[in-house]
C-alpha cells in the first residue's frame, strides 16, 4: 500500500509555510477546471485545478507551527472526501434529514454572520475579481428587506422558465410575491444556489446526487437562506432574540457513515490509536502519539466516560478551561496556555477529524475551540553564556561515575560536548550508536539518523566532528565501545524511545545542577548558544543550520537538492572557537 505524505514548506520571501499535495493520476483529469474550497482556519480559500497542476499548492497563511498541524489536517480531510467522490461517481441518494442538515450550514454561515457582524459591500471590478466599495451599515435592513423580496421572486421567474440572464433582469421588482409557503420551481433554484450545493456536496465526499435528491436540497437550500436573511433582517432592525429555527436543523449524518457505537470502537482511547496506524503511515513522531494520547486520556479521567457518542463541544470547552486551571504535578506551576493550545487542543481536533473522516464520529466537537495564548515573559537570553557553557562542559569533563549505568556516565562525559559543538538536539546525540560515526579521508563524522531512534525533521544528516573532540578522545572512545547505542541501553522489548528518554532527563537534571537558572533549558540551550557563537566567527549561518539540523531560513523545494558538504562542514567548526576548561 503506497502512503502520501503531506509536509508543508516555505517559499521563497514568505514566513508562511506551503500545503502541496500531489494530485493521484486517477482523478486528475476529472479535476481540471474545478475550483475546490479548502478550509483555512475561519475563511476558506477556493483554489482551481489547472490543467498543469500538478498538486494542490497554496499558503497555509501561518507560520505557528501548531497553527500549520491543524490547517494541513483540516485541508487533508477535505481533499480526501473530495478525492472519494470523484473515485466514487455514482450518484447519492439523500434523505430529507441529510437535505436539511447541509442547509443548515447555509444557514449558520448567514444567520450567525461568523465574522459578518458587519455588512459589507463589494462590487466586481474591470479585472473580474470583487473589490469592498463604501457601505452604510443603516442601509442594512433595506438592503436584506431586498434581498427577501429578490429571493421570493424566484417563484415566478421558474415558472416561466426563464434563463439565467432573463432572470437577473428581474432586479427587486416587488410586484406578484409568492406566498410566504410557496417554494419556488427547482428551474429557478438551481440558477442562483445551485453551484453552492454543488460546493457543499463535495466538502462532504459527494459529487452528485439523484433528481429526487437534487429537488430535496434546492428547496432545504431555499427555506434555510429565506431563514437566515429574515434572521439577519430582525437583527439590522436591533432585534437579536435567538431564532428558534435555528434548532430545526439535524446533525449532518453522511449516507456512507454508520452510526457509531461502543460496539464499533466507540471509545475514546480507541480513537486514539486509530488515529495513530494513519499517522504512523505518514511518519509522524512518536512523541506526538503519546502526547495525543495523554490528552485523551486526561480528556477521558475529567469527562468520568470513554464515549466517544456523548462528547459534546461544551465538553471539550469545560476541559479548556479545566486543564488551565490544572496545576502541573511535575513542576507545581499551572498548566500553560500553550500546552493547552497546542497538546491538549490540537490534539483533540486532529483526533476527532480523523474519526469523523473514518465514519467513526458524526462530527469534530473540538472544531472551532481555540485558545489565544500569551506570549510568555523573556527575562533573558534562551541561550547559555560563556561562563554557564564552560561550567557544564567542566562538569562533564570531570564527571564521577556513581551507581549508574555505564551508558549514563557515557552520556554525562560525552553529550554536553557534542552538543557545545554541533548545536544538535539532546536526543539526537544521545541515541547515537557505534556504526553513526564514520571517516572521510582525514575527517570524521556523525550520522543523525532516525533509524537510531527519532530525529524531529524525519530527515538523517551528517554532522562532521569538531577537531577538539578527536582531540579528546571522542572517536578512541566510539571504537571502544560494544556495538549499538553509546549513551543507552534498550529495553527489553526492544525499545529506543522510553530510555531514550529517560537519559534526556538525566542529562537535564545533570545540566541543572551546574546552571539552576530556569530562563535557559538545559539541554537546549547549547542549540541558542551554538548559532550565534558561529556567526560571531563568520561562520555561513546556512552552514551552520545544516550542521546544526535547523530548518532552512526561507527554504524552498530547491534547498532539498542542496546541502553543506562535509568538507565545507569541516572547514566551518575548524573556526568554531574551542571551549578551554579544566
Amino acid at each position: 500500500m503506497l502512503y502520501r505524505v503531506v509536509r508543508p514548506m516555505k517559499r521563497d520571501g514568505s514566513r508562511f509555510q506551503l500545503y502541496v499535495r500531489r494530485i493521484p493520476v486517477d482523478v486528475r483529469e476529472r479535476l481540471v477546471g474545478r475550483t475546490l474550497h479548502f478550509p483555512l482556519g475561519d475563511v476558506t480559500l477556493p483554489v482551481t485545478i489547472k490543467a498543469s497542476s500538478q498538486a494542490v499548492r497554496f499558503s497555509l497563511r501561518s507560520d505557528d507551527p501548531a497553527e500549520v498541524k491543524v490547517r494541513v489536517a483540516a485541508a487533508d480531510q477535505y481533499l480526501d472526501r473530495v478525492l472519494r467522490a470523484f473515485r466514487e461517481d455514482s450518484p447519492t441518494s439523500l434523505t430529507n434529514a441529510q437535505a436539511t442538515a447541509m442547509a443548515g450550514r447555509l444557514y449558520r454561515a448567514w444567520a450567525r454572520g461568523e465574522g459578518r457582524e458587519r455588512t459589507q459591500a463589494v462590487e466586481q471590478g474591470p479585472d473580474g475579481k470583487m473589490h469592498p466599495v463604501p457601505h452604510d451599515p443603516g442601509d442594512d435592513a433595506a438592503i436584506f428587506e431586498a434581498t427577501l423580496s429578490r429571493l421570493a421572486r424566484l417563484e415566478t421567474i421558474g415558472k416561466h422558465e426563464m434563463d439565467k440572464p432573463r432572470a437577473e433582469r428581474h432586479g427587486l421588482s416587488l410586484d406578484h410575491l409568492p406566498p410566504p409557503d410557496q417554494s419556488p420551481d427547482p428551474a429557478a433554484l438551481e440558477i442562483r444556489l445551485g453551484l453552492l450545493v454543488d460546493r457543499l456536496l463535495l466538502s462532504e465526499g459527494i459529487r452528485r446526487v439523484d433528481d429526487a435528491s437534487r429537488g430535496l436540497l434546492l428547496r432545504a437550500f431555499w427555506l434555510a437562506l429565506r431563514d437566515a436573511l429574515e434572521a439577519r433582517l430582525r437583527n439590522a432592525q436591533g432585534d437579536y432574540t435567538p431564532d428558534a429555527k435555528s434548532e430545526r436543523f439535524p446533525a449532518w449524518v453522511s449516507p456512507n457513515t454508520k452510526q457509531p457505537g461502543p460496539a464499533k470502537g466507540g471509545s475514546l482511547t480507541s480513537l486514539v490509536e486509530g488515529w495513530w496506524v494513519e499517522a504512523k503511515a505518514r511518519n509522524l513522531k512518536p512523541s506526538t502519539h503519546e502526547s495525543y494520547s495523554n490528552s485523551m486520556s486526561a480528556f477521558v479521567v475529567f469527562l468520568g466516560h470513554d464515549d466517544c457518542s456523548r462528547v459534546t463541544k461544551n465538553d471539550v470547552i469545560a476541559f479548556k478551561d479545566h486543564r488551565l486551571a490544572a496545576i502541573n504535578p511535575r513542576t507545581g506551576k499551572p498548566i500553560s496556555a500553550k500546552t493547552v493550545k497546542d497538546s491538549d487542543l490540537s490534539g483533540l481536533k486532529a483526533v476527532f477529524g480523523w474519526a469523523v473522516s473514518n465514519g467513526r464520529m458524526h462530527d469534530n466537537p473540538a472544531e472551532g475551540v481555540t485558545l489565544k495564548a500569551s506570549k510568555p515573559r523573556k527575562l533573558r537570553s534562551k541561550a547559555f553564556t560563556e561562563a554557564e557553557a564552560k561550567a557544564i562542559l567542566a562538569a562533564s569533563l570531570n564527571v564521577k561515575r556513581g551507581g549508574e549505568l555505564p551508558e549514563t556516565f557515557a552520556a554525562k562525559r560525552w553529550v554536553p560536548w557534542l552538543m557545545a559543538y554541533s548545536g544538535a538536539r539532546v536526543g539526537e546525540m544521545a541515541q547515537l550508536r557505534k556504526e553513526d560515526l564514520k571517516r572521510n579521508g582525514d575527517i570524521w563524522f556523525l550520522t543523525v539518523t532516525p533509524e537510531a531512534g527519532t530525529v524531529k525533521t524525519n530527515e538523517a544528516r551528517d554532522v562532521a566532528l569538531h577537531p577538539h573532540l578527536v582531540e579528546m578522545g571522542f572517536v578512541k572512545f566510539v571504537q571502544l565501545a560494544p556495538a549499538g547505542h553509546l549513551f543507552l541501553r534498550r529495553s527489553k522489548d526492544g525499545d529506543v524511545l522510553g530510555p531514550l528518554q529517560g537519559i534526556k532527563n538525566r542529562l537535564a537534571e545533570f545540566a541543572r545542577e551546574v546552571v539552576p537558572d530556569e530562563g535557559v533549558a538545559p539541554n537546549h540551550g547549547w542549540r541558542h548558544r551554538f548559532k550565534p557563537v558561529g556567526v560571531r566567527e563568520g561562520i555561513d549561518r546556512r552552514t551552520l543550520d545544516v550542521i546544526s539540523g535547523h530548518a532552512l531560513e526561507g527554504r524552498t523545494v530547491a534547498d532539498g537538492y542542496h546541502g553543506v558538504e562535509l568538507e565545507d562542514q569541516a572547514a566551518a567548526l575548524a573556526k568554531y572557537p574551542r571551549y578551554e576548561v579544566t
